[in-house]
């Protein structure tokens, strides 16, 4: 050793660097601290700097960047800010998967997901945009096949509007994402909706929606709250709050067809996971007070 002379062998450095002479060795043979020579007995010696750029390479590893990267920064072939902005892009898109990967796996404990079953959520999770809105388009094209009411065909612009997964999902938001593609490839929800809509034919869907639903939930959903027989005086009463008493039996059924659309748990459900993919908190559900109003206009009308 020649410290005056800044000269050091492998295993000065590792006592000054704290590193292992195995790991001083690598690095040195991968051409990240090259040696200045080989003494008379063929050992290595390096020059004054290896000691900062040892203690520079190690900080960047532990960083995770690659000896390649380390390389180009320590021989100053690239800055230090460009390797760092490329280096955090890859740990982006690595978290980002991670994230997807995480969802993926809670999802399968949450609903017990059977072996065959997490390749498809796999797939799932990872498909692009172009693709996820294929898939929410094709299941509103098959269920409203053939249907020609005006009003229904605005819902199904309304089920069409699939919001865009962010770059950088929440796991809320990825375990959103699989759940409404298994909803919407679920053939008996599609066949449920067909029935549905075949039986919906009234042109009032949307006329109910805005002057019958705010009603319903006023009143039908504090007495679904509060466990009030719809067969019963008191439901009679609350039912005549919503709908008029002489309301005819065309308009009822056509009313009751709609209560029925509307009180389909997994139509619901639909329209939740679309808003928490949006990162839209849900609101409060609906479904129990059109379940109540429907049984009390069957009981009573």
């Amino acid at each position: 050793m020649d410290e005056e002379m800044g000269r050091y062998t492998i295993g000065e450095l590792a006592r000054r660097t704290g590193l292992s002479a195995r790991t001083i060795r690598f690095w040195s043979d991968s051409g990240v601290v090259p040696p200045l020579e080989r003494n008379s007995g063929g050992y290595r010696v390096y020059g004054a700097d290896a000691v900062g750029r040892l203690r520079l390479v190690r900080t960047l590893r532990e960083l995770g960047l690659g000896l390649d990267s380390v390389r180009k920064v320590v021989d100053r072939q690239s800055t230090l800010a460009e390797v760092a902005a490329a280096h955090v892009e890859a740990l982006d898109a690595q978290i980002r998967m991670l994230r997807l990967n995480r969802a993926v796996l809670h999802h399968a404990i949450c609903r017990d997901t059977k072996t065959e079953g997490l390749s498809l959520m796999h797939e799932l999770s990872r498909l692009p945009a172009p693709e996820r809105q294929d898939l929410i388009d094709g299941f509103v094209d098959k269920i409203f096949a053939g249907v020609e009411d005006a009003d229904a065909l605005v819902i199904a612009g309304f089920m069409r509007e699939m919001p865009q997964l962010p770059d950088d999902p929440t796991s809320a938001q990825v375990d959103a994402w699989v759940e409404l593609a298994e909803l919407v490839s679920d053939g008996d929800f599609q066949r449920a909706m067909q029935k549905m809509l075949q039986r919906g034919g009234s042109g009032d869907r949307i006329e109910f929606g805005l002057n019958v639903g705010p009603l319903v939930l006023e009143h039908a959903g504090p007495a679904a709250e509060k466990e009030i027989p719809p067969d019963s005086g008191a439901g009679r009463a609350i039912l005549d709050r919503v709908v008029p008493a002489d309301l005819g039996d065309t308009e009822s059924q056509a009313l009751l067809d709609w209560l029925d659309l509307v009180a389909e748990p997994r139509i619901e459900r639909y329209w939740e996971l679309l808003g928490l993919i949006g990162d839209r908190p849900p609101g409060p559900r609906s479904v129990p007070a059109f379940t109540w109003l429907a049984a009390a206009l069957r009981a009573h009308r």
